[in-house]
C-alpha cells in the first residue's frame, strides 16, 4: 500500500509505502489531530559557505578544510585528516534537489518539520562533521568553538524546538571544559563528543573515553546535566574503501560502526560506576547492534572476568539500560528486538532532515513500515518521549492529555 505518489519522483516513490495504520488508536501523521510527540534526535544544520574562514584566527585558515584542484582540472576536498577526496559533479533532482537545498534558516526548518509531523529537533553539524577532522585538538578546538558560536546565535531563540549540541574536542581537556562550561551556561541542552578523542587509526598510545585521564571532564558533564552525544563519522575517515561499492562500504562499515567504541569504552571501564548520572548515546548509526553488542560485552565481562579491571558494579548491558540511548531512522531489525532486550527506553527516532539517508518528508510511512509491531506506548517512548526525558524538552500542552507530564518536569 502506498500514499499520493503524485508529486513524488520515480526514486522516492518508495518512501510511501506503508502497511497501513490499522490498529493504531493514533499515528505520526502530521494531520492526525491525536498524533504523537515527536522529536527528531539528528538534523543536521547548513551553515554558511565561509564560515570558519571568517570566523577563525588567520594562522589556522590555510588549514581549514576547502576544495583544490589538480593539474588537470579535477576538483578535490582537502581536509586535514581525510584523504584527498574526488569531487564529481552530482545533479539532484526531484525530492533529493529539495532535500539538499532545506533547512537554511530556522523559520524553513520549523515549516518543513510540521510538514513530517516533527515538533522538535535535536541539531548537529553538517558541513561542520569535519571540524573533527585533524590529529591537532587545539586546531579542532578552535572549529568547534566557531560552530558553537554560531549556532546558538542562529538557534537561541528557538532553542526549545530547535536545539543545537555544543561541539567539543575532547582530546583537549583543559579547553574542552572551559568549552562546556560556556555552554552549558548558555542553555545548549547538550554536547556533542567525536566518537574517537583521536582523530584517525585507531592506536593503544592515542587517550581514549574509558582512560582515567577523562575523569575530570566527566564529572563536569555530569555536574552539567548535559547529555553525550557521539554521532557518527566522527572518529575517523569514514572513506577508507576505494572503488567498486565504496559508497556503501565507507557507510555501513567504516562511519556507522565505530559508533559502538565509545559506548563500550564507558559501558566496560567502570566510568559509570563513578559517575552513575552521565547519560551518552550514539546518533545516526542506528539500533540494531545494539543487542548484540550489550550481550557482547555482558558475554566478556562474564567470560573473562580474570582479566578484568575494575570489576564494575553492574553488567555492562544494565550500565547502558540506565545511561545510554541510540539514535536510529529507519532500523525494523533494532525496533524488533527493542521489548526483548530491554531497550525501549534506549531508543530515540530521528528523521535525519535534511539528509537523504533520513526519511523527511516521509517519516508517517518509515514509522507505520518498522513499528507496527511495538505498542502505542512503545512507539510514544521511541517517538518522543524518551528525547524529552533525556534533552530536558518541554512537552508542548496539545500533548498533555496523553502523557504523565510530572515525569518531564525540569531539573
Amino acid at each position: 500500500m502506498t500514499q499520493n505518489a503524485s508529486n513524488v519522483d520515480e526514486n522516492n516513490v518508495w518512501r510511501l509505502e506503508t502497511p497501513g495504520i490499522e490498529g493504531w488508536s493514533r499515528t505520526a501523521r502530521p494531520d492526525d489531530p491525536n498524533k504523537y510527540f515527536m522529536v527528531s534526535t539528528d538534523g543536521h544544520v547548513q551553515e554558511p559557505a565561509d564560515l570558519w574562514q571568517k570566523r577563525m584566527d588567520k594562522k589556522f585558515r590555510e588549514r581549514l578544510p576547502g576544495i583544490t584542484v589538480d593539474s588537470k582540472g579535477k576538483k578535490y576536498q582537502k581536509t586535514e585528516g581525510f584523504r584527498p577526496l574526488r569531487l564529481r559533479n552530482v545533479k539532484f533532482e526531484g525530492e533529493d534537489a529539495r532535500r539538499n537545498g532545506a533547512g537554511v534558516t530556522p523559520e524553513q526548518r520549523l515549516a518543513d518539520l510540521a510538514l513530517d509531523g516533527v515538533d522538535a529537533e535535536i541539531l548537529f553539524p553538517n558541513k561542520g562533521l569535519v571540524i573533527w577532522a585533524t590529529p591537532d585538538p587545539v586546531f579542532s578546538q578552535e572549529m568547534c568553538r566557531v560552530w558553537n558560536d554560531w549556532a546558538w546565535e542562529t538557534f537561541a531563540d528557538y532553542n526549545d524546538r530547535l536545539c543545537p549540541m555544543a561541539c567539543i574536542a575532547s582530546a583537549d581537556i583543559e579547553g574542552a571544559m572551559l568549552e562546556i562550561e560556556k555552554r552549558a551556561s548558555q542553555g545548549f541542552k547538550g554536547l556533542s563528543l567525536p566518537c574517537k578523542p583521536v582523530w584517525g587509526p585507531g592506536s593503544h598510545e592515542h587517550l581514549n573515553y574509558n582512560l582515567p585521564e577523562f575523569y575530570p571532564l566527566w564529572e563536569l558533564i555530569q555536574e552539567t546535566k548535559l547529555p553525550v552525544t557521539f554521532h557518527v563519522s566522527t572518529g575517523r575517515d569514514p572513506r577508507t574503501s576505494r572503488g567498486y561499492g565504496g559508497a556503501i562500504i565507507n557507510y555501513a562499515v567504516h562511519s556507522l560502526s565505530p559508533t559502538m567504541e565509545p559506548i563500550a569504552n564507558l559501558c566496560a571501564s567502570g566510568v559509570l560506576d563513578q559517575y552513575p548520572d552521565l547519560k551518552f548515546g550514539s546518533v545516526e548509526a542506528g539500533i540494531g547492534w545494539v543487542p548484540w553488542s550489550l550481550w557482547a560485552l555482558d558475554e566478556a565481562y562474564r567470560k573473562h572476568h580474570m582479566w578484568v579491571r575494575p570489576t564494575l558494579g553492574k553488567l555492562p548491558s544494565d550500565f547502558f539500560r540506565s545511561n545510554g540511548f541510540a539514535t536510529f531512522q529507519e532500523d525494523k531489525p533494532g525496533l524488533d528486538l527493542a521489548r526483548e532486550h530491554r531497550l525501549v527506553d534506549n531508543f530515540l527516532w530521528a528523521n535525519d532532515y535534511p539528509h537523504h539517508e533520513g526519511t523527511w518528508p516521509h517519516s508517517a510511512p518509515a514509522i507505520e513500515r518498522t513499528m507496527s509491531q511495538l505498542s502505542d506506548g512503545e512507539r510514544a517512548k521511541i517517538l518522543g518521549l524518551n528525547a524529552a526525558r533525556i534533552f530536558n524538552l518541554d512537552i508542548p500542552v496539545r500533548y498533555h492529555t496523553q502523557v504523565d507530564v510530572q515525569q518531564f518536569v525540569k531539573y
